[in-house]
């Protein structure tokens, strides 16, 4: 994604992302502050974890799952690594692929989109776990990888969630079609409850059916009794709508239910890394934690659509990308990273993007994730080019940019964390 004028608003990025953003975080902060009984730090303007650990309250609590794992001597079994009464639901199935997907996320090696299938995304995760561990870089889950992997098969494939209560209070929106439209809206924020939850856990709302067939965890029994099943879909009688709440008559779920979702990890919030409070509330919400490493390069490979991050010589990184175009080819060469702008607005020019506008009109569109460059700018030192997150996370290298290089928006947050304006920047064929 080419952009325009985001340079100038860097040079006061800290600015940006609360003046130039407005309502930023994934949703409305201000509606966001909606709390409940069940809030542990209140203070934060969404369901945190705990007060050492500010992730909302669907956080995977790996840190209790690893102590529980040292107390017993053995690997954390089951649903362990997520330790509140939600997990006495274990899964109908074994998902040995989405559990693959799930290690491989947690340990920086991005599968992409979390879908319980080998794909290409997880093919390039696997190479680079092979890599970082000095094994064979096949690209495949070989005998070799399995047994480098064998240490984190206590790591369930699945965990279930209760879906914050605060959540019933967000609003959301239809995105308009037009530039134009988009461009008066406050800000471009998720469509649907279930758009949002897909983003917090890597997944797509598909798979979240699937883990969830009738509306309730798979592995639970069906109690018609206790008012879920069924009618948990959009016409039943948890769909609702109304002036002052979200519209979740096209949402499959809703605020306050149990479902089953795929255990992303890594997703720690240490109180007091981060200063911006918006950016701290969209860590929170794609399951991005603030315990990233600290690189000294990367590099974007243009045929493998692969980026990868580098402390030292050691690998420590590897992201799915989609990277440049026939039109808009990537800029190879060595470049540098001039700064970041978290949430940011996007500066919509035709002419900059090539695109055949009649009116020819240029437009400043409000941030949000479903904006053109997702949730960060990371800005280059070669004009209106950057790396940034993106609103369709399944199109990841499957789909051409218009020159920047663009992740999926947790993949975008998680490499934001990484870098800065000491890390070197390669773009390679």
């Amino acid at each position: 994604m080419r952009t325009l004028n985001i340079r100038p608003l860097l040079a006061a990025a800290s600015i940006l992302a609360l003046t130039a953003c407005g309502l930023e975080g994934t949703d409305s902060q201000e509606q966001e502050t909606a709390q409940s009984s069940s809030d542990t730090s209140n203070d934060y303007g969404y369901q945190t974890y705990s007060d050492d650990n500010l992730a909302d309250s669907m956080a995977s609590n790996d840190d209790a799952a690893d102590n529980a794992a040292t107390r017993s001597g053995e690997g954390v079994s089951g649903d362990a690594s997520n330790m509140g009464a939600d997990n006495a639901i274990p899964d109908s199935e074994e998902r040995p692929t989405m559990q693959l997907q799930v290690v491989l996320d947690r340990q920086g090696f991005g599968p992409g989109v979390v879908d319980g299938k080998m794909g290409m995304s997880t093919r390039h995760a696997l190479s680079g776990f092979q890599e970082a561990n000095d094994l064979e870089v096949t690209g495949e889950h070989d005998e070799a990888t399995k047994e480098a992997l064998a240490q984190y098969d206590g790591i369930a494939a699945t965990r279930v969630v209760t879906i914050p209560d605060n959540w019933g209070d967000l609003e959301f929106t239809d995105m308009p079609e037009s530039t134009a439209d988009k461009a008066e809206m406050e800000r471009l924020g998720y469509t649907s409850l279930d758009e949002k939850l897909a983003e917090r856990f890597h997944t797509t709302v598909a798979v979240l059916k699937e883990l969830n067939p009738g509306g309730k965890p798979a592995g639970m029994e069906n109690d018609p009794a206790d008012g879920a099943g069924e009618d948990a879909s959009p016409e039943g009688e948890n769909a609702s709508s109304g002036e002052g709440s979200a519209d979740t008559s096209k949402s499959f779920f809703t605020a306050g239910q149990q479902i089953r979702v795929p255990n992303v990890g890594a997703d720690r919030i240490e109180p007091g890394a981060i200063q911006d409070r918006g950016w701290q509330m969209t860590l929170a919400s794609l399951g991005v934690g603030t315990e990233q490493p600290q690189v000294d390069r990367i590099v974007v490979s243009k045929e493998g659509q692969t980026l990868k991050a580098y402390e030292g010589e050691t690998l420590v990184a590897i992201f799915t990308v989609s990277s440049g175009s026939s039109e808009f080819p990537l800029p190879l060469g060595e470049w540098d990273i001039v700064g970041e702008a978290y949430n940011p607005p996007y500066s919509y020019d035709p002419e900059v993007l090539g695109n055949d506008d009649p009116d020819g009109k240029t437009y400043t569109l409000p941030p949000g994730p479903n904006g053109p460059v997702g949730i960060v700018w990371i800005d280059l030192s070669k004009e209106h080019y950057g790396i940034h997150g993106t609103p369709e996370p399944e199109t990841i290298g499957r789909a051409q940019s218009s020159g920047c290089v663009r992740l999926t928006n947790w993949d975008a947050a998680r490499l934001a964390q990484m870098v800065d304006t000491e890390t070197q920047v390669i773009f390679e064929t």
